[in-house]
């Protein structure tokens, strides 16, 4: 996510470093070139004399607006549900971190003995596990492997046994379900905070799940790859239409609509996935170390790993 500096207008004005604008200097450069011979040909010897005027391409631009207006907020709600969805993930993953501290104790009256040693072991264990969780969100929402991320939070055996499945997010939270079965049968678990626990394991599913629902369902390639078209037909064929009636200023004009047009069409493709690695995508892994921190400190550790800052103004 790129991280601007809001109080100085004429600082976000001129950053363009790995913004759209950087990404399209080709295709409106081109544009520009061919207005100017386009203008260089008309006004020297009138090549293209005909009765074209702007009126198809005021209609044409007005339609085309409305087209890269739709799939840019298509785009941003995608990108902003991502966004909700992880908000959700950082709640969810301190709730179910208090409940793990506060209700995994042998009730009142069993008779149940557990040290210190243990109940800290398995609130550590337990706590570790959802911080794998997280790391392994974060990396199958980017189609990258979450075991090296695993050693030093899970057992050994059991980043072999998540080895096999696909997806791994999935296998963790199975693991955590187990140890909580577990721990319910051997009494240590009362049976009214069971299903509390279950809830919040099962409200992590639901956002991998939806998270994975956007990942795995872009806008229509047909529409996409219409509104590419039509964008560059629009360019190319712009110069034809004004420089009889806008004379030398047609390649500064051209220069400003391709500027927009193409913006607006390459801001739409980097949004379209919110989990990826564009400086303009959500920073997941400044969001999972948030998270790694708050529940590290929620066990009362004092080594924990700094908070992620931007790196040549882009939080990833």
């Amino acid at each position: 996510m790129l991280i601007l500096d809001r109080r100085s207008w004429l600082k976000q004005v001129f950053f363009l470093r790995r913004t759209s604008s950087s990404g399209i200097w080709l295709r409106v450069s081109m544009s520009g070139l061919l207005a100017t011979i386009v203008t260089v040909l008309q006004l020297g010897w009138d090549t293209f004399e005909s009765n074209l005027t702007p009126l198809p391409f005021t209609l044409v631009g007005f339609a085309l607006s409305i087209f890269l207006g739709f799939r840019n907020n298509t785009g941003y709600d995608r990108f902003w549900e991502g966004r909700k969805l992880w908000g959700q993930l950082v709640n969810t993953s301190r709730s179910l971190t208090r409940q793990i501290l506060t209700l995994i104790a042998p009730p009142p009256g069993s008779g149940v003995a557990w040290s210190d040693e243990q109940r800290a072991g398995v609130r550590r264990e337990l706590v570790y596990a959802l911080i794998a969780y997280v790391r392994a969100l974060r990396r199958h929402l980017r189609d990258e492997d979450p075991l090296p991320d695993f050693v030093g939070l899970i057992r050994d055996e059991q980043i072999e046994r998540l080895r096999g499945h696909r997806n791994r997010p999935i296998a963790t939270l199975q693991l955590i379900a187990d140890r909580l079965r577990s721990l319910y049968d051997e009494g240590l678990i009362h049976t009214h905070h069971l299903p509390l626990l279950e809830q919040s394991l099962t409200t992590l599913t639901d956002v991998q799940g939806a998270c994975e629902r956007i990942k795995a369902t872009p806008i229509p390639a047909s529409y996409t790859v219409l509104t590419h078209r039509i964008v560059l037909l629009y360019c190319v064929g712009l110069p034809f239409g004004i420089v009889a009636t806008v004379g030398l200023f047609t390649p500064v004009v051209v220069l400003i609509v391709a500027y927009a047009f193409y913006g607006l069409d390459a801001v739409g493709n980097e949004i379209e996935d919110p989990f990826g690695r564009d400086p303009n995508d959500l920073p997941l892994d400044a969001l999972a170390r948030m998270i790694e921190v708050n529940l590290r400190q929620s066990l009362a550790e004092q080594d924990v790993p700094e908070l992620l800052e931007p790196i040549e103004g882009v939080l990833t």
